[in-house]
């Protein structure tokens, strides 16, 4: 069976990476693809997840279905984030090999490396250091998701993926007033300020961490790509049995420069005012894509041309839902 003829499922279809990575099976022929809405299916629901995938059959899973959100978010609800996604992940992994599922690609978050990580970020610093303490147990979690990954495909012979992507943003985006992440909140923040013409607009932390941030149509492209190599060769003596992949843009700005073009993509004329009160995150997190990098795909999104396009999209929602 070639691969624009299997089954596939894609798991949060509804979330920014799932419905681009919807939007790309179906413009590269993709026929047979099954998404099910969250009042369809909990995916935190063992019976319901195993109910589903016997009826279904897919030949191949995408797995983009978490709980996300951004620094308030995970501070505020840990539990939430940690048991969600535990439960998201062992369900779904668990029963796509019940049914004998052999390709299944699990997207993970840059997160989950160690807080004070050499930069830029290898595969192979995971678990070499403590975790930034705002998103710990979101991280544990998608940590998690690699290991399960990893055990089944030691145990069982299957070629379960892992993708970690750096800071996303993009169609699609998040741009409630506490739960979403710096981009769409940034982007919510000065357009608002630009209509009610305020004089400033607060930004939380110093503006000084680095981060680098990939346009979501781009690691669609990724994902599909990853999914669809026949092979991914490793390196048996320092990365054994490792099936997680950094997904990168291959550039970073600061908070404070990112604030900049974005003030200047909304067309917001009034200053900006940094709340040092308000904690950082790490200093910097950059990956090193070069791996992936090395199997054949590159980014094509220039970081103030994804931002336009995210803006046009954001003017186009409906902010009452988004509240």
């Amino acid at each position: 069976m070639s691969d624009l003829d299997a089954k596939v499922y894609v798991a949060g279809h509804r979330g920014m990476v799932g419905s681009a990575i919807v939007r790309l099976l179906k413009e590269r022929g993709y026929s047979n693809i099954i998404t099910r809405a969250h009042s369809e299916l909990d995916l935190t629901n063992q019976q319901a997840v195993r109910d589903f995938f016997k009826d279904e059959q897919p030949n191949q899973v995408y797995l983009a279905a978490a709980k996300v959100g951004g620094i308030y978010a995970n501070n505020t609800y840990p539990a939430e984030f940690i048991y969600s996604n535990l439960m998201i992940e062992s369900n779904v992994i668990h029963e796509a090999w019940n049914i004998g599922v052999k390709k299944l690609l699990f997207l993970g978050s840059s997160c989950i490396y160690p807080k004070y990580s050499p930069q830029p970020m290898g595969e192979d610093v995971l678990l070499d250091g403590s975790l930034e303490p705002t998103n710990e147990p979101y991280a544990i979690a998608k940590i998690a998701g690699i290991k399960l990954c990893e055990s089944y495909n030691r145990q069982f012979g299957t070629d379960y993926r892992s993708v970690m992507p750096t800071n996303l943003y993009g169609v699609g985006d998040s741009y409630h007033l506490d739960n979403s992440h710096v981009i769409p909140g940034m982007i919510r923040r000065f357009h608002e300020a630009k209509m009610n013409d305020d004089a400033c607009v607060v930004v939380w932390g110093t503006g000084t961490p680095y981060r680098e941030f990939l346009y979501v149509d781009d690691m669609a492209e990724a994902c599909v790509h990853i999914m669809t190599l026949n092979k991914i060769k490793y390196d048996e003596h320092t990365q054994p049995m490792l099936s997680h992949i950094n997904v990168g843009s291959g550039s970073e700005v600061t908070i404070y420069q990112l604030a900049g073009i974005i003030k200047d993509v909304v067309g917001y004329s009034g200053e900006i005012v940094f709340d040092n009160t308000k904690p950082d995150g790490s200093p910097r997190k950059f990956m090193d894509s070069n791996r992936l990098n090395n199997l054949g795909w590159q980014p094509k999104t220039k970081l103030r041309d994804g931002l336009s396009i995210a803006y046009q999209d954001f003017l186009k929602l409906d902010l009452n839902k988004e509240a």
